[in-house]
């Protein structure tokens, strides 16, 4: 791989890895579309890990905060009941990975698939933004609130469907507000991104990285943490005065562009 190859993917992968229009379709259908070669796993494990670094940094206070209700919830205190949420909302994606994971990476990275779920989400989105009366906060939301976005969080695992786009579309029909919406598709979205890196990390260490693909994974992880680190931000930022239809329309169209790519023979 070379760097350009490197640094392009890592910037696709860290603007769509946090904004609801799916990395892994993105991280398949770029090279697919310029006729470059698969990357490798271990570069796949590099730009998750980007991602993880951007998430942990940016919600750094609040994973603080959310460790120490944590510790006050053994313990017997008050605590915040969100971290709750979070832990029992991870547990289906987790679960729906082990089980799928096969299934996922040889028989669904077809583009017809890909385009299909871009398109279908990004109705489902559009129906969720009609509906949704957006007036809960985070402290406001319920354990059940949590439960169906966590659920919704497991169809994620197709390609083209986007872990941020489905959580936060599940998050508004339960009439969440779109910031927050965003704010616990990322919160859900670090121990699964954190899960599947350390599974990756582990295999990688027993193989060890390709023959001349230090470079590449060192900066994989660099421009997909910074890219990361700044789509967060723009979201979270993006989301308090503006609805989703930016996201809807591009998937889309890039749905659209995909199967008449594929249906015509360019790639």
């Amino acid at each position: 791989m070379s760097f350009f190859e490197a640094i392009v993917l890592g910037t696709v992968q860290g603007i769509t890895e946090f904004l609801p229009i799916s990395s892994t379709a993105h991280l398949f259908l770029v090279p697919w579309l310029l006729g470059w070669p698969p990357h490798s796993f271990s570069f796949d494990v590099a730009l998750h890990l980007g991602t993880l670094v951007a998430l942990l940094i940016y919600f750094r206070k609040d994973w603080l905060s959310l460790g120490s209700s944590a510790l006050d919830f053994l313990r017997g205190r008050h605590y915040d009941p969100l971290i709750l949420y979070i832990i029992a909302a991870t547990i289906p994606a987790g679960i729906a990975g082990l089980l799928l994971e096969d299934i996922v990476e040889h028989q669904l990275r077809d583009p017809r698939i890909m385009a299909a779920t871009l398109i279908v989400l990004a109705l489902v989105l559009a129906v969720a933004e009609k509906v949704g009366r957006r007036k809960k906060d985070l402290k406001q939301m319920t354990f059940a609130d949590a439960m169906v976005i966590g659920f919704a969080q497991c169809i994620a695992l197709i390609p083209g469907v986007s872990r941020s786009g489905v959580t936060m579309t599940a998050a508004l029909f339960r009439e969440m507000k779109r910031e927050h919406a965003a704010r616990f598709s990322f919160y859900l979205s670090t121990p699964v991104i954190g899960g599947a890196v350390t599974k990756k990390l582990f295999d990688v260490a027993q193989t060890g990285l390709p023959p001349g693909e230090t470079g590449p994974f060192v900066l994989g992880i660099v421009v997909s943490g910074v890219v990361g680190f700044a789509a967060i931000k723009f979201l979270l930022r993006y989301l308090q005065n503006h609805n989703t239809f930016l996201f809807i329309y591009y998937r889309i169209a890039l749905g659209i562009v995909v199967y008449l790519a594929f249906s015509t023979g360019f790639r």
